[in-house]
């Protein structure tokens, strides 16, 4: 199977290859290696190679599967994580300056850890906005993450290298966070498949904070089958995580085997417009309705608040952020990375009314949407408002009007995160080439369900599919 282009092919195809004996481990993260040092120099999605390590991991369940032993779900699956999350001997850059990066990790993150127990092989980290604050991935310190298919655009962000890497076959998957939109913006940008899960539903034991109330980890993949099977692997209780709620229940892929199979009878859906159609160019729009279309939805739905979701949004993210770096500010204020300092600064002197104000809106606001959930199983917006910008670009123009383009790429995804609901960003085609993503949103702890809508998408052709170049030559 040596012509075989592993670096293209799902982690579960990967996994199940490497598990029968089809294909080794050690061949397919050498080839991934290959394709990283290849593309990457264009990319930039990269800040640090694990290239022993995953080695070393690929050797491990090569043993493993020769000596007969039950193989792990991820068998063999090249995989990489944004750079907020330790990794045993590398510093924490969190987007950072390595210079203020601090001592190495003795330890893994803890989604680190577990995919390493289901035989994944980490490659290495991925460029990120620095501090996970902002929406592009145009980073000071560690230079722009391109977009695979347009290096004139951004990847999005702030998870802009685990978004680009698996859209530039650089990785099976990728373990990104979330806070304002920082997986779902990625994901419509890069044209890959991203989870937000429910808030507390992975842990973030061993990974970098920026906003304690609103941060959440997730993994990017090419399919839905992928986000299931990861998800599987990864869930769990962590004391490392007070926030942490998520014990292993069921599996989650067999209900997306189960979906794609059999399709989604009975599932009630409605479309989000009003502030999620004003906001949104005419791609975001299409691509809304096509979604909603497709499932036959029953509602289009205005919801009200959604304007003051967003705003009391930005209250903690800036208040939360100000306050963790606020000593980073005061002593290094010229090592911090001057698209955002000034930004967190202003957060730090945010009235503490203000953000309680904000947190009891939240409240408000939740219940709103808990209500909903009574009546419908998924809710379908968009995911960014126009397709991937370009590198640079200052302003966006939209239904509602003319907007600064780096804070406002998340406007349609900041309400959603901003009560922990769990997300897949699907992407869809656009005319012109470029892909853009639908959120489809459900209840807390409802991931299978919105995985599920995911994979019968995919399963009817309805999703982005990259045009990939013939692969380099080993």
């Amino acid at each position: 199977m040596s012509g075989t282009q592993w670096e293209q092919m799902a982690a579960w195809q990967i996994a199940d290859a490497v598990s029968s004996g089809e294909a080794s481990a050690h061949e397919i993260v050498s080839r991934v290696l290959q394709t990283v040092r290849y593309r990457d120099a264009n990319i930039n999605a990269y800040t640090d190679l694990t290239e022993q390590r995953a080695l070393e991991e690929a050797a491990a369940i090569d043993a493993k599967r020769i000596r007969g032993e039950t193989m792990p779900v991820l068998a063999g699956v090249p995989y990489a994580v944004k750079n907020l999350f330790d990794v045993e001997g590398l510093a924490t850059l969190a987007g950072g300056h390595r210079g203020r990066a601090g001592p190495t990790a003795v330890s893994d993150a803890t989604l680190v850890a577990r995919a390493a127990q289901a035989g994944a092989c980490l490659i290495g980290t991925l460029n990120m906005d620095a501090y996970a604050y902002g929406f592009t991935t145009e980073n000071s310190f560690h230079g722009v993450t391109r977009n695979p298919h347009d290096p004139l655009r951004v990847a999005g962000g702030s998870s802009g290298g685990s978004g680009a890497a698996v859209a530039a076959d650089m990785c099976a998957f990728s373990l990104g966070s979330d806070t304002n939109g920082s997986i779902r913006v990625p994901s419509s940008f890069c044209g890959v498949f991203g989870l937000k899960p429910t808030y507390g539903g992975l842990s973030r034991g061993g990974s970098r904070p920026f906003v304690h109330n609103l941060d959440h980890v997730g993994p990017f993949a090419r399919g839905a089958r992928d986000l299931a099977r990861i998800f599987d692997a990864l869930v769990g209780l962590d004391g490392r995580d007070p926030a942490c709620s998520r014990d292993a229940g069921p599996s989650v892929e067999a209900g997306v085997l189960r979906a794609t199979q059999e399709g989604l009878a009975g599932l009630r859906v409605a479309r989000l417009n009003g502030y999620f159609d004003r906001w949104a160019g005419p791609d975001a729009r299409t691509a809304s309705r096509s979604v909603a279309m497709m499932f036959a939805a029953q509602e289009e739905l205005d919801l009200p608040d959604v304007a003051a979701a967003r705003a009391a949004g930005f209250v903690i993210t800036a208040s939360e952020s100000g306050e963790l770096y606020r000593g980073e500010l005061q002593a290094h204020y010229e090592d911090m990375e001057p698209l955002n300092r000034d930004r967190m600064l202003a957060g730090s002197l945010l009235p503490a009314t203000w953000y309680v104000q904000a947190q009891r809106f939240r409240q408000h606001f939740y219940r709103q949407m808990m209500a909903l959930f009574e009546r419908f199983d998924l809710l379908v917006a968009p995911a960014t408002p126009c397709v991937a910008t370009e590198i640079g670009q200052q302003w966006l123009e939209l239904p509602g009007g003319r907007v600064p383009a780096r804070p406002s790429i998340g406007l349609l995804t900041q309400p959603i995160s901003f009560i922990g609901l769990p997300v897949v960003a699907v992407p869809l085609p656009t005319a012109n080439g470029m892909p853009i993503g639908v959120q489809l949103i459900a209840a807390p702890g409802r991931e299978d369900i919105a995985l599920a809508a995911a994979a019968v998408l995919e399963a009817g052709g309805h999703t982005f599919t990259p045009r990939r170049s013939a692969s380099h030559e080993d």
